[in-house]
Parts: C-alpha cells; structure tokens; sequence
C-alpha cells in the first residue's frame, strides 16, 4: 500500500504521524511510503534517516497525500491537507472531528474518506489502547506545567506545589479519573500536593484508591455539581480531564464557578482538543499558552504533547503501529473486520457518519459500519 506522512500544520505541532522505525517495518512489509520534507524535524529525525528506513522523502505534503492510499497523522487535519487527500483514501490521526469545525467534516464527506480517529480506537471493554498513552503523557506533564504557572514570573500566585515546613502544600483538584487524571494525580502526590479527584464513576475512583493505597492518598469525591463546585472554590489548579470518546467535552466548570476560584489560580483545561470542559475555555498555543478570565489563569493548549515531540511520536507509534499495519496489510475491510477496536474507531466511512456520538454532535443521521 502507498502511504503518506505530511509534516504537521497546526501550530507548535511538532510530532509526526511515523517514526523511522515504523517506517522501515512497514516497508519490509512491503509497503511505499513517503514522508514530507522535515517532517520528523520537531521530534529529532531527520530526512536521512526515513530515507535509511526505505522511505522516500517528497517536497510538499500535497505530494506525500496524493501518492497515498493511507494517509497517516498525528494531530487532526488541516482544511488544507483535507484537500490534497485522494477520494477513498483512508485518514488515520488524533482527529477530534466532534470538537473541531463541521465544514471539516463536510469535506471528508464529501470526498468518501475513511478517518480513523485514534481517540475511539476503543476495545470491547471500553479501553482506549491509542488515546490511553498519549493521555497518560499529557497527565505526566501536568505538574511540571502547573508548577512554573504558579511562579510569580508567569502570573501566578508565587507558591510551590509541595509547600513547605510550616506551610501548606497547593490545593490540586482534578476532574475525571481516567487515565490522564490518576497519572496528575500520581505526580501531584509524590511532589507533596494536596490532591482531590472527583469522578462520577464509582469504579475509576475505587480502582485510583486502589492503584495508591500505600502511599500519600487523594481526597476521592464523586463528581456532583455541589462537589465540583466545592472543589473548585479550594484549588490552587484545577485541571479538567474529563473525556467522552468521540464526544464534545461537557461543560462541568461553569463561569461562576470559575470566578469563586482565589486570584490568580490556575486552570489547565486538558480536555480543550474536544471542545473543553471549563465555560471559560478556548485554545491557547504554546506560543502563548495562557490567557487571564475571571481574574485566573487558563491553559488550553490542545496538542500539549507536542513539545515533548520525540517521546510523544515513539509512544504514538508503539500504539498506533499495530492499527496503521493491519489496514496497509489487509486493506481496511479486511482490518475492520479483523480489529472491532480499529472499527470502533471509524468516525467517517464512504460519504457517511459511522461514529453515533459524532452523528448526534453534528445532527446528523448514523450510518452502521
């Protein structure tokens, strides 16, 4: 199969969709692929070594998608790169088609594409086995960000995290118990933060519970509207990880909510690639990842990930991989009928919406894959 990988195009991405080493064993496989000029520049790999892998290096990403039969991503596409994809092709990447522009979708309707969003990617017992790693790293960032958002030279207001002798640690509340929250709150712990979690899934609370029974302990809350607010009014951060595959994040942080926080506290809004869970929310970048509402700092950078781009794009990899073979080996009815997780996965499919949380988003009627 002809595969393509484009040089990412929203800003500070700096992860690629294929790493050298993908590359070489989807050639020995048999496979073509070509690779935009520095495209793995931002995470350390460079032309030659795509080209030592049996990768063919082209000049522009319009090139790299019109060889292609699999186009494969990292962050989700431009309207641009929607473009320059062949009608049939298949689109595989972080697309967040529910929290991004309907004329996005649209044209990937419009041109048949199959896109393949390795946030759904879901097994029979609701894991998430491409989205879980990637959440995992953004939930291992969030203390060494929260914790230079507090520094005074960032507006913060001027605490640590762990406190010290005679004085009090920062409030952490973080919402949602998932992968990203257990792996904050884990840190947050052993940096010697208070930390609440609040999740209205008994399960996800009792199994962090579990996960962190012998060491420094979390205050675990179900996540009630009086709970949240509760939690909210105390923290120092608070960071919003609620996720629903496939979904717009709900709002569970209103405006008022966010104006009772102390000045000068701090929302990382991690949920912000689908749409955010904080009222006051919008998308910052990492050229300017915060802004002040409510008299509190927000960061909502949605590829948060993206600069730490050489393990992001390995840990990808070691993920996505096996999803990205099968639909290159077999072609993507055989994969789809071999992978229920790659199907669950199809969020457009000849023209229609298959994804049934993406269809009532849009308002849309859902067409059985």
């Amino acid at each position: 199969m002809n595969i393509g990988v484009p040089r990412e195009r929203q800003p500070d991405e700096h992860r690629v969709g294929l790493t050298p080493s993908a590359v070489e064993r989807l050639v020995a496989a048999g496979h073509h692929c070509s690779i935009e000029k520095h495209a793995g520049l931002g995470a350390g790999f460079e032309d030659v070594e795509y080209e030592k892998a049996g990768g063919r290096i082209v000049y522009s990403g319009e090139e790299a998608c019109r060889r292609a039969e699999l186009v494969v991503k990292c962050s989700k596409a431009t309207e641009e790169e929607i473009g320059w994809l062949n009608e049939g092709s298949v689109l595989m990447g972080y697309l967040h088609l529910a929290g991004g522009r309907r004329d996005r979708v649209d044209a990937l309707l419009a041109k048949g594409i199959t896109a393949v969003a390795y946030e759904t990617i879901q097994n029979e017992d609701g894991s998430l086995p491409v989205q879980s790693p990637m959440s995992r790293l953004a939930g291992m960032m969030l203390p060494q960000v929260a914790g230079t958002l507090l520094q005074n030279d960032r507006g913060g207001k001027g605490i640590l995290l762990s406190g010290l002798a005679g004085l009090p640690p920062a409030e952490i509340a973080i919402l949602g118990a998932g992968t990203a929250g257990t792996a904050a709150a884990d840190l947050f712990l052993g940096l010697g933060s208070s930390v609440t979690v609040l999740d209205h899934d008994l399960g996800r609370l009792r199994a962090l519970e579990e996960r962190l029974r012998y060491g420094p302990r979390p205050v675990l809350m179900v996540a009630y509207e009086s709970n949240i607010r509760k939690a909210v009014s105390f923290a120092d951060v608070l960071i919003g990880a609620v996720h629903v595959p496939g979904a717009k994040a709900p709002i569970v942080v209103t405006k008022d909510m966010v104006a009772s926080m102390k000045p000068r506290s701090v929302i990382m809004d991690i949920a912000i690639d689908q749409g955010g869970c904080v009222e006051t929310s919008r998308p910052t970048t990492h050229r300017n990842p915060t802004f002040l509402a409510e008299n509190v700092i927000h960061y909502c950078v949605p590829n948060m990930a993206s600069v730490v781009a050489r393990s992001a794009s390995q840990m990808l990899n070691n993920a996505a991989l096996p999803f990205v073979s099968a639909v290159a080996d077999g072609g993507l009815e055989s994969a789809l009928a071999a992978h229920p997780a790659l199907r669950r996965g199809v969020a457009t499919h000849r023209g229609r919406v298959v994804n049934a949380r993406l269809a009532f988003h849009l308002g849309v009627p859902e067409v059985t894959l």
